[in-house]
């Protein structure tokens, strides 16, 4: 299979020779599945993207959901393209079997949701939303509140969302005001305004199940006083059915650039005396909770960009390989036909750039994702350890760099398509537009910087930034023993020996500078230790392409390792070399951000 949403083999590639997903399927968890079965989740996943997901994208950006009535209302291709999603088990692929689940591995629920993502990542949203707050309540929910809630959101009759921001706060969640007043039922009575809430209404589903931020009378200040609450949109009796309308008001939809398809709402809670909530955890422990779903949803901000990068790049690369313009560069005979632009230089240096940051953002993304299975199922307590030590540091990296760089990659698209490219008849315009909101969802680059330069990378003695540089140095050692990879092995380690210094000198720089200039630019080191660990991910597939050049005489599969192993090169030549300068920056403790008063700004 291949198309404008997915290169099939390079999935596969990523899923059994990369991340050896076979050796999940030995462990008890996963058992019951194979490579069968997880082609046939794919396959699957691919017919329901390509004819109910994809038809509709162009269609939702230029009808976003609008209010008519007081009701939300979205184009109807939509609610039929979920119920497919939903008929195909999809919304439950990783739940356990008793909830109606799957038990997929996440690894392989990635592989799928890049699929929705490249056709639909507006659609797809409601679904991945929901699935998070579902996880949110299978680890921390009650008995009770699983049964009432989690179990119809996994069974797609209930939709799910995270309401976190407010007005005067931003992303500062220490700021938050929305107050939760305990009743005499054991339930509280929530008021406040949120915004910003995607999927927050809706008529897609029976009930919408908001996991609102929120204080309790007695909260201490900051983020040591948030809890978190269900508060549906109708409340649900002890019999699972629906009850009366909650005290939750849509104060209006948000019109955005792109990602039109998802609602984007104002939420007042409490118009009318209060929104009945129930306490999911323990008081004052809601952040904890919620970066259950946040951190999730991160690592799907990931994915979508991945998926838009790379469904952009397939459509350039068609369209190079279709349109004739020109002539080559020692042709000076304009009697001779014009050739395809792929056949330009400089278009195919954009290509393989493409190539490059959207391939390396996906393998970013399902490295990820393996991690979270190898946490969850591994049966050794130290590889358990490790993957979750991994999780954590990669998390920020995940969110930021698929972001920032498959915007890039958009960008080159849209240069290849020349002047059709920034025109609606062409879907590149989308991509970028809808792309543009990652980098800002679920935590800008700066915040995902103080929170990889000031947290991830000394928590636990610095034991994850170990971690993590050991199995980046085990692969540069490898590389440089490979004959055909060797300069690029000792480029790698060079990179990750400089990165270890540089980190050394900032985070002694806390104790002797202050964290505001050690942190100043954080953002830089996140770019640049993104850019180190995507080096690593393509050095990994490089060698595996030198591998598999030497196995096989198919034309095909020896079209398939090149690619790969052009775009290690490129990646590694091109790309990884721009991180030292930035290095040079921060190793100076360079405070240009900080000297520069508001005023001559």
């Amino acid at each position: 299979m291949d198309s404008r949403l997915i290169n099939r083999r390079d999935l596969d590639f990523l899923l059994f020779e990369l991340l050896d997903l076979d050796g999940l399927f030995e462990r008890s968890r996963f058992v019951d599945h194979s490579r069968e079965t997880v082609a046939a989740a794919i396959d699957t996943a691919h017919a329901i993207a390509q004819d109910h997901f994809a038809p509709h994208n162009h269609k939702s950006d230029e009808n976003e959901p609008q209010v008519i009535d007081g009701k939300v209302v979205i184009i109807p291709e939509v609610k039929e393209a979920l119920r497919r999603f939903i008929d195909a088990g999809f919304l439950a692929a990783t739940a356990d079997y008793e909830l109606g689940g799957m038990q997929l591995p996440f690894t392989a629920h990635m592989a799928v949701s890049t699929l929705f993502a490249a056709a639909s990542l507006g659609t797809k949203s409601y679904p991945s939303l929901t699935m998070a707050a579902a996880n949110v309540l299978r680890a921390f929910g009650t008995p009770d509140q699983k049964e009432r809630f989690m179990r119809p959101m996994l069974e797609g009759r209930f939709f799910g969302t995270m309401a976190l921001t407010e007005p005067q706060a931003g992303s500062s969640l220490s700021d938050l005001r929305t107050a939760a007043v305990p009743a005499d039922d054991g339930s509280y009575r929530l008021t406040g305004n949120k915004i910003f809430i995607s999927g927050g209404d809706h008529e897609l589903a029976e009930n919408i199940v908001h996991l609102v931020l929120a204080r309790l009378p007695d909260a201490p200040a900051g983020v040591k006083g948030i809890s978190l609450f269900i508060v549906p949109k109708f409340l649900v009796n002890e019999d699972g059915s629906l009850g009366a309308r909650n005290d939750v008001a849509l104060a209006g939809l948000i019109h955005k650039m792109g990602w039109r398809g998802t609602t984007s709402t104002m939420l007042n809670f409490g118009e009318g005396g209060g929104a009945v909530g129930w306490m999911v955890g323990e008081p004052h422990k809601g952040l904890v909770c919620m970066f259950h779903m946040m951190n999730e949803a991160r690592i799907g901000v990931g994915n979508g960009a991945a998926a838009l990068a790379g469904t952009a790049y397939r459509h350039a690369l068609a369209y190079a390989k279709e349109r004739p313009q020109g002539r080559v560069l020692d042709s000076k005979d304009p009697a001779t036909p014009q050739v395809p632009i792929i056949e330009h230089p400089d278009v195919r240096r954009m290509l393989l750039a493409q190539k490059s940051y959207a391939e390396g953002a996906l393998a970013l993304c399902m490295t990820t994702a393996r991690l979270v299975d190898e946490k969850d199922t591994a049966t050794d307590s130290q590889a358990r350890a490790d993957a979750l030590l991994l999780l954590e540091i990669l998390t920020p990296m995940v969110k930021s760099w698929p972001a920032q760089w498959c915007q890039e990659s958009i960008s080159l698209a849209m240069q290849i398509h020349g002047g059709y490219g920034f025109t609606r008849e062409y879907p590149i315009e989308q991509f970028y537009r809808d792309n543009r909101l990652n980098p800002i969802h679920e935590g800008s680059h700066g915040i995902q910087g103080l929170d990889l330069l000031g947290r991830k990378v000394t928590m636990n003695g610095g034991r994850a930034f170990a971690l993590l540089c050991a199995r980046i140095e085990e692969t540069a050692a490898e590389a440089a023993r490979t004959p055909a990879l060797t300069g690029d092995g000792a480029a790698l380690g060079d990179a990750i020996g400089r990165v270890k210094d540089v980190t050394a000198i900032l985070t002694g720089a806390v104790a002797t500078h202050g964290p505001t200039r050690a942190l100043a630019n954080a953002s830089v080191y996140l770019e640049v230790l993104g850019h180190v660990v995507v080096a690593w991910l393509w050095l990994r597939q490089g060698l595996l392409a030198e591998g598999g050049l030497a196995a096989t005489a198919d034309t095909d599969e020896r079209a398939f390792y090149e690619g790969k192993r052009h775009a290690c090169r490129y990646f590694l030549r091109w790309e990884l070399p721009k991180v030292g300068p930035q290095l040079d920056r921060l190793a100076a403790l360079d405070d240009a951000a900080l000297a520069v008063p508001a005023s001559a700004l």
